[in-house]
């Protein structure tokens, strides 16, 4: 009888409320392979798993091995999955006292409860040892008898990551599991030493996997029922096999290539993301750059984002961090990525850009927040779309110049005005420019159940979807847009059954409001959309109605 090996995924990349919905890394299934390579039956848990039932803690005891993943990277507010904390790794790693136990990932970087705090390198009390550089690999050695280190060769974790695919049956959310795809690791602007806090550059000059491999792993999942997938674990996705220099041209005829190639891999697939992609970039090959948005566009799937690093308006912080792009380049990216990217399919954009602020960074001042918010403006009132604005607070990590040259605690009252303005200025009018009412959402999924019910269709940075109505976690509901928060929109079920529909989410229909939902209550049942029309008016979802 084979042994068991335990992994425990106790790590998110993304914050979730922010990020990619149920989510499995590529750890994760690099480590399944390795450990499968050893001869172990390898079983599968999230940390929310095991918070929800600590019974299972005696199921890892009965293992021979447990390996746990753990580590933040990106600091937020988290929806689904919630990393672990440094306490619960330090309460596993003595709470379960059976197998020999490892751990790794972000975690060897260094610890932070949140944004704006120092990540400290810890140890972590408990385990036998602490896999450091790439985990499959240092695990790897270690079960050879080496030290549990490891340097990422994707020679060694191309077939691990095939031979580990069917660890994604093992989800609690699965199929509706996001499948992160990393096409390089290292920073080519690491060269010149990299954004002061970036993690990237510790990993040296990029590293690209060939498209073999990739569409290998992909295939291997695809067979295991996987059907969302995002091609996020890089610097920059357009600067794939691009070579050498600080700011490559992009290749369009490799990522015609790769996306074309997975696309025939997964055939049934259903969400083909993208993530981080450099502003720079677009900005210093504009043709280049748009051959190959167009080549990801031609098969991709809708909804899309590409998310820009720009962290600051600043050009005087940008500089004083050895930031990738200044203001100008962010702006042309911009703007030529809503003109590839803005028409509709399945009703919504393409691919539209995101930008990410992180604040606290060296040579902030007062003056930062007005260029941020005077940027935002701009974007705004020059009829450009943005899917998101996500604001963080620095997490510096052990290593990066950031660490020790920072501005955190200054200005933090700043920091909350500039996310209020944000929030009330600029995320409202781009939802509403993204969603407008009556966008229908297709396969909304429902992550958390009351009488308002959030869910969020499978992508890269999916809308928060708000439903004034209670419905079963983990149902799948095509939903219309009625209504906009600040970071979410009001949508209701499609068909709208108006005969049934409480009078809590009547109130959200167009031009109903508070005033006439008594009317419709008392009129109800409506036969036809005549009579309904007589009592409620008409708008631009009568369609959608279902008597």
């Amino acid at each position: 009888m084979s042994p068991v090996a335990v992994i425990l995924d106790g790590y998110v990349d993304e914050p979730a409320c922010l990020g990619v919905p149920p989510y499995i890394s590529p750890y994760i299934r690099t480590v399944a392979g390795a450990l499968k390579a050893h001869g172990y039956t390898v079983q599968y848990f999230t940390i929310d798993q095991l918070r929800s039932d600590p019974m299972r803690t005696a199921e890892l005891n009965r293992a021979n091995l447990l390996v746990m993943i753990a580590g933040v990277t990106v600091p937020g507010k988290y929806l689904g999955g919630t990393p672990a904390s440094l306490t619960e790794m330090q309460q596993i790693g003595h709470m379960v006292r059976g197998p020999k136990k490892l751990v790794g990932g972000p975690i060897g970087f260094g610890y932070a409860g949140e944004g704006g705090q120092k990540a400290i390198r810890q140890v972590i009390t408990g385990f036998d040892a602490l896999l450091t550089g790439e985990p499959a690999v240092a695990l790897d050695n270690y079960l050879n008898g080496n030290e549990p280190a490891g340097t990422l060769d994707y020679h060694r974790t191309d077939p691990w990551s095939v031979d580990g695919s069917g660890i994604i049956t093992q989800h609690p959310d699965y199929p509706y599991v996001m499948c992160e795809l990393e096409t390089a690791r290292g920073c080519a602007h690491g060269a010149s030493g990299g954004c002061s806090f970036c993690t990237e550059p510790f990993y040296g000059q990029p590293k690209y996997r060939s498209i073999t491999g990739i569409v290998d792993e992909v295939a291997a999942l695809h067979g295991h029922g996987a059907r969302h997938f995002r091609v996020g674990r890089q610097p920059d996705i357009l600067a794939y096999g691009a070579g050498a220099g600080e700011y490559p041209a992009p290749r369009p005829d490799l990522l015609e290539n790769l996306f074309a190639s997975i696309r025939t891999a997964a055939p049934a697939l259903k969400t083909l993301h993208i993530d981080n992609t450099n502003p720079a970039t677009i900005a210093k090959h504009e043709n280049e750059s748009r051959e190959a948005l167009q080549a990801i566009i031609r098969h991709h799937t809708s909804g899309d984002v590409a998310a820009f690093g720009m962290e600051t308006a600043d050009p005087e912080v940008v500089v004083a961090n050895n930031l990738k792009a200044q203001t100008e380049d962010v702006f042309r990216a911009i703007q030529i990525v809503n003109e590839e990217g803005c028409m509709r399919r399945d009703n919504v954009p393409e691919l539209l850009p995101g930008l990410n602020f992180v604040c606290g960074l060296a040579g902030e001042t007062e003056k930062t927040y007005d260029l941020n918010e005077q940027f935002l403006l701009r974007v705004r009132d020059a009829g450009h779309s943005l899917r998101r604005v996500n604001i963080r607070q620095v997490m510096p990590f052990e290593g990066t110049p950031v660490y020790t040259n920072n501005t955190l605690g200054k200005y933090d009252h700043r920091f909350r005005t500039f996310k209020e303005f944000v929030r009330q200025t600029i995320d409202l009018p781009m939802l509403q420019r993204v969603y407008p009412l009556g966008t229908v959402l297709h396969e909304v999924r429902i992550e958390v159940s009351g009488d308002l019910s959030f869910g969020r269709q499978m992508g890269s940075y999916p809308i928060l979807v708000g439903i004034p109505v209670r419905l079963p976690v983990r149902s799948i509901i095509d939903a219309v847009v009625v209504d906009w928060g600040m970071r979410s929109v009001t949508a209701l079920p499609v068909p709208i059954e108006i005969n049934t529909l409480p009078a809590t989410a009547i109130k959200w229909l167009p031009g109903i409001g508070k005033k006439k939902v008594a009317a419709v209550m008392a009129k109800r049942p409506f036969r036809t959309m005549e009579a309904y029309r007589n009592v409620a008016g008409s708008s631009k979802i009568d369609p959608l109605l279902k008597f």
